[in-house]
């Protein structure tokens, strides 16, 4: 087993939401090609609803609306506008849809946490193929694909108050300096440090939202003053942090 999990850190920052509806305003589909309806195929696209022509003549055996953190969410701007993964195989994802399907086409109580918690699963299954797979993609998935620059990211993921130098990451990823620098900017599309900068916006505007104060932000993910957090959070946002707070507080 790793002694790093490249994706908990993510998982813990962006609440899934999955809701029930039908597949033209749908991004997730779960697939029966055989007559026995039994799930061989699931479907998912990050970025926009899954057109007819992509399910074709398959049937639907459950369509949803999976919200998973937006724009905010690294993972989803790298994914592929499409991601089909065959299933007819895999015993333990046909069993999961099928859960999906029956609390999504029969609601009871609990329903829809219970909806929630099977779509993180699949989510993960999912990343976790992509992964495994790696990929020509610019972004993050390319980045944690690489087994030496996932070490730096999960680091950077899980201590992102740490003032990090390229040094340190480059270590950690047991690169040289150049040789990190240059691999980082092509598998991920900008530097380590822009990247880090990038994964403070993001947690310190999930926070800020929350209504934690602006010190405690700077502080938690290394800035020195709320000053200086502010005026990075307005670059970042175009608004500034004190704004969001008080909008959540009203």
């Amino acid at each position: 087993m790793p002694r790093y999990d490249r994706l908990s850190a993510l998982l813990t920052r962006f609440e899934l939401h999955v809701t029930p509806g039908d597949h033209a305003s749908s991004n997730l589909a779960i697939l029966a090609g055989a007559n026995d309806g039994t799930p061989d195929r699931i479907v998912f696209s990050p970025e926009r609803s899954i057109a007819g022509n992509i399910i074709g003549h398959a049937e639907v055996l459950f369509s949803a609306q999976v919200a998973w953190g937006g724009s905010f969410n690294p993972l989803l701007s790298t994914l592929p506008s499409l991601i089909e993964i065959e299933i007819s195989e895999d015993s333990e994802l046909i069993h999961i849809t099928r859960l999906l399907q029956i609390e999504g086409n029969k609601p009871r109580c609990g329903s829809g946490t219970i909806l929630d918690r099977l779509g993180e699963v699949l989510m993960v299954r999912l990343l976790r193929s992509q992964l495994e797979a790696g990929t020509t993609r610019t972004g993050l998935i390319g980045g944690l694909s690489d087994p030496r620059l996932s070490r730096a990211i999960v680091a950077m993921h899980e201590a992102p108050g740490r003032q990090w130098r390229n040094e340190d990451l480059a270590d950690i990823a047991g690169l040289s300096l150049s040789r990190f620098s240059e691999l980082f900017a092509e598998r991920v599309g900008e530097t380590p440090i822009a990247y880090l900068r990038r994964w403070r916006m993001v947690l310190a505007y999930q926070d800020a939202e929350r209504g934690d104060r602006i010190q405690a932000i700077a502080r938690r993910y290394g800035y020195r003053s709320g000053e200086a957090l502010s005026r990075a959070f307005r670059r970042e946002f175009d608004t500034s942090a004190v704004s969001l707070r008080r909008s959540m507080q009203s």
